[in-house]
C-alpha cells in the first residue's frame, strides 16, 4: 500500500514512474517512453535520476530492468538549490530522526504512526520542524525513494508552514564522494544499466544532486544543535562557526576525496573528530564536564546526534545530549524524537510517546 501511495505521490511530480515490485515484466515497455534500453541485469525497479542537459531534463526509470528514459520540460523540476541559513528561532514543536539508510517503508509507518504524515503520504505535521540527522544513503535497498519522499515532504512542509531538514551524514558524503563500499548490491546492477558510476547519479547534473549539494552538516533550532556524527573539542578548539563549518562543507563535494586527506582544512573536518565521523560522546571518557564546556561554546542547551547506533531514542545527561539513530537501518524498529513545548519524548513504532527525564 505504501508503495502505491508513493508512486502516486511521483505523479504529482511529475515524474510518473513506479516504485512498485514486480510491475513490470523483462520485457515491459511504457508508452511515455521516448528510448528504452533492455539490460542484462535482474528484475528490479528503481529511478527516477533526472538529468539536466542544458535547457532540458532527462528522466531515467528503470522497470523490471529496462531502462526507460524521456525528456522532461525544463519547468517540471526546481534545478537551482540555494542553501539557507542553519539557524532557525522559535520554532514550537520539532521530530528527529536518523540513519534511514534506505529503509522506506518502516521510516512510512513511523511517521504516519507518530503523525507528521498521514496515510496518504502528507503532511500533518503543522508549523512544526522534522530532522532527518543524516545517513539516508546506503546498505539498503529503496534509498531512491526515501530521497525523493523527502524531497516532496520538504515541499509540503513549507505550504503548511513546517520545515524540513536534512542534514547530511558521513555515508552521504561517502557517496557523493566516490566511496561506495555500503551501497546496496541493487545499485550496482543500477550503475551498470545506466551505464555510469552510482555517485555519477548524484553529481552536479542531477536534480537530486544538485539538492543533496544544498543541505547543510549542522543546524541549529532554538537552544538544540542537529549533527550526525558530533563536534569535537578538536574541532573547535579554537573558533567553531555553523555557517562556516557547513560552506566548508559544501565545497568539500567538489573535490576528489583523495585529495581531502592531504588538505589541512578539510582534514580537519572529515577525520575521526569531524562533525560526521565523530562518536566521542558515546566514550566512557566523556563526562558531564566535557559536554557543559562544549555546549557553552556552541551556545546552545542541547545536542543531537546520529551515526552511532542505539535501539531506541536514547538520553544523556538529563538530555542535554540526545541520540536519535535508533537502528532503523536493520529495518525492524525505528522511534524518532518529539520535542514539545520543552519537553522531549521518544516517538515509538506504534505511535505511543514515551517522556525522556
Amino acid at each position: 500500500m505504501t508503495k502505491y501511495l508513493f508512486l502516486k505521490l511521483i505523479v504529482t511530480l511529475g515524474l510518473g514512474l513506479s516504485f512498485q515490485k514486480n510491475l513490470a515484466t523483462k520485457n515491459h515497455v511504457s508508452s511515455y517512453d521516448s528510448n528504452t534500453t533492455i539490460t542484462d541485469t535482474l528484475d528490479f525497479d528503481d529511478g527516477p535520476y533526472i538529468f539536466i542537459y542544458n535547457d532540458s531534463l532527462v528522466k531515467k526509470t528503470i522497470i523490471g530492468g529496462n531502462v526507460e528514459s524521456k525528456i522532461l520540460k525544463p519547468e517540471t523540476l526546481k534545478t537551482e538549490f540555494i542553501p539557507e541559513s542553519s539557524i532557525f528561532k522559535n520554532v514550537s514543536k520539532i521530530a528527529a530522526l536518523s540513519d534511514i539508510h534506505g529503509q522506506y517503508d518502516l521510516l512510512i509507518s513511523l511517521l504516519q504512526n507518530n503523525k507528521i504524515i498521514d496515510k496518504n503520504l502528507n503532511w500533518v505535521f503543522g508549523d512544526g520542524h522534522f530532522v532527518i540527522v543524516g545517513d539516508i544513503f546506503d546498505r539498503g535497498s529503496e534509498v531512491t525513494e526515501v530521497l525523493w519522499f523527502i524531497y516532496n515532504l520538504e515541499q509540503q512542509a513549507l505550504k503548511n508552514g513546517g520545515k524540513v531538514h536534512y542534514i547530511l551524514g558521513n555515508h552521504e558524503y561517502m557517496v557523493l564522494q566516490n566511496d561506495l563500499r555500503y551501497i546496496n548490491k541493487k545499485y550496482w546492477h543500477t550503475a551498470k544499466a545506466l551505464q555510469t558510476n552510482y555517485n555519477e547519479l548524484f553529481n552536479n547534473q542531477t536534480v537530486l544532486g544538485r539538492w543533496l549539494r544544498s543541505k547543510p552538516t549542522i543546524i541549529k533550532i532554538n537552544d538544540l544543535l542537529f549533527v550526525h556524527g558530533g563536534i569535537s573539542e578538536d574541532l573547535i578548539a579554537q573558533e567553531f562557526d555553523l555557517e562556516f563549518t557547513n560552506d566548508i562543507m559544501r565545497k568539500s563535494l567538489q573535490m576528489d576525496r583523495r585529495d581531502l586527506q592531504w588538505d589541512s582544512i578539510y582534514g580537519n573536518y572529515f577525520n575521526g573528530s569531524g562533525p560526521i565521523w565523530y562518536r566521542g560522546y558515546f566514550s566512557e571518557n566523556f563526562k558531564k564536564a566535557d559536554l557543559n564546556k562544549l555546549l557553552r561554546k556552541l551556545g546552545v542547551k542541547h545536542i543531537v546526534v546520529g551515526h552511532t547506533s542505539q535501539k531506541q531514542i536514547k538520553s544523556l545527561f538529563k538530555n542535554k545530549l540526545l541520540a536519535v539513530d535508533s537502528s532503523i537501518k536493520l529495518g525492524v524498529y525505528g522511534e524518532v524524537l518529539l520535542i514539545e513545548n520543552r519537553k522531549f519524548y521518544r516517538g515509538t513504532l506504534e505511535g505511543k510517546k514515551i517522556r525522556l527525564n
